[in-house]
């Protein structure tokens, strides 16, 4: 299976039996981001905000999702959702693995959520801050939670990102360095180490 990543909270998987597209962005809804021409089986959009939910600039192939989904309501904020409302966590099993996207999720979760996700082994998490969960909350999930790999999301860089979040190395500082493994723009997933690591993507699919 093929992780992809195409910047902010945009991602793609895809396997043998098909492939699904994670929080496409709308055009001039993220600085420095254009997202490119996708195609997939499936679209899974966290919230109704622009830079998550471009679900119509994704051709669908027609085909069913073969994917199992199972998603647990939780809130964009850390204020019972009254100041961004509510939000998604995804858990998508793949080729026998259990990946979570969380979306943007601004608050940390109960032990009932926790029940709910299940065991996770690829967890994608949002890092900066402002409008999501920051680094020391998403680290503090991060534990609670216990993937074998952590994708960090939704932070800036120095050429694209929202401009008032902060850069994904606040939440890297939190682990040893040995922990941390990078790759380009897209992963192989049969590739990874066996043991838990935050996994950083150096680029974006263009």
């Amino acid at each position: 299976m093929i992780l992809e990543y195409f910047g902010h909270a945009c991602f793609r998987i895809s396997s043998t039996d098909g492939s699904l597209v994670f929080d496409p962005y709308a055009d001039g809804s993220v600085f420095g981001l254009k997202l490119p021409k996708l195609c997939a089986d499936a679209v899974i959009c966290s919230h109704g905000h622009s830079d998550h939910n471009a679900a119509d600039a994704v051709t669908l192939s027609g085909r069913a999702s073969p994917f199992p989904v199972r998603q647990i309501s939780c809130m964009h904020d850390d204020c019972g959702g009254t100041k961004r409302g509510g939000n998604l966590i995804s858990v998508v099993t793949a080729d026998g693995l259990r990946i979570a996207h969380m979306g943007d999720i601004g608050h940390m979760l109960t032990q009932s959520e926790l029940d709910a996700m299940g065991r996770i082994d690829i967890l994608l998490i949002p890092v900066g801050g402002v409008y999501t969960v920051d680094a020391d909350a998403a680290f503090s999930l991060c534990r609670a939670i216990a993937p074998r790999v952590i994708v960090p999301m939704h932070y800036r860089s120095a050429d694209c990102g929202l401009r008032n979040v902060a850069p994904v190395d606040d939440f890297l500082r939190l682990f040893p360095e040995g922990d941390i493994h990078t790759v380009g723009s897209a992963w192989d997933i049969r590739s990874s180490p066996a043991q838990t690591g935050v996994l950083v993507f150096t680029d974006r699919v263009r």
